[in-house]
């Protein structure tokens, strides 16, 4: 995860690795619960897309809360259609390393996911997390439900308000519209699973989210 080179600042548009038009070959099925990883989901389950550092140690956190159906591991955020791991790494990409998780939301809320998201990485580091340096590590959420973006703008409000008096200061993390989400390549989907002892960089900042409770204003 450390091999190369990192970059410290976004790229812009047209600094960006062309890329290709087919994508990356990932996958069929996830690794742990056997669930088709590209669809079709079941009728009625919606799907989030989250960056928080390294995507091996990521995906885990998600694919063990129960509601969630699949997760994925990809990249998002960028301006490189269909990235490969090396180019996403190099930084030319502007993408995140991002989890997609699938959830059916009759059995977890997206409070509870959000709050899984939060208290798993420091999400006021800017372009990093932990030792991980460049912007493909950057905190990231990647919404496609309308109704998400106002559950998510409550739930940084509360974060940041439990950060803010933990002495942390201002959380960094991008939030937007999904606008593309590219698969990575199959070794890295569920790569914990596959590889138990291989590297997580994950780590919390040991502040609680509080869910179901808006910041005051």
């Amino acid at each position: 995860m450390f091999s190369f080179r990192k970059k410290a600042e976004m790229i812009s548009p047209d600094q960006a690795l062309p890329g290709r038009a087919s994508p990356i070959p990932t996958a069929l099925k996830h690794f742990v619960n056997g669930a088709t990883l590209k669809g079709p989901y079941p009728e009625g389950y919606q799907s989030i897309v989250f960056g928080l550092g390294c995507y091996w140690g990521a995906e885990r956190v998600f694919w063990n809360l129960p509601g969630v159906h699949v997760t994925s591991v990809g990249n998002a955020g960028g301006f490189t259609p269909n990235p490969t791991y090396e180019e996403v790494c190099s930084g030319q990409t502007g993408h995140a390393e991002v989890v997609q998780v699938v959830f059916d939301p009759a059995r977890i809320s997206l409070e509870t996911i959000l709050q899984t998201f939060w208290e798993s990485h420091d999400p006021t580091q800017g372009f990093r997390q932990g030792n991980d340096t460049g912007t493909q590590y950057r905190s990231a959420i990647f919404w496609s439900h309308p109704d998400h973006e106002t559950v998510i703008s409550a739930s940084k409000k509360t974060f940041q308000s439990a950060l803010s008096k933990s002495g942390y200061g201002t959380i960094t993390t991008e939030v937007a519209p999904l606008k593309a989400y590219y698969f990575a390549e199959d070794y890295h989907q569920q790569y914990l699973a596959k590889n138990p002892n291989g590297y997580c960089g994950l780590g919390g900042t040991g502040v609680s989210c509080p869910i179901g409770v808006m910041a005051a204003e």
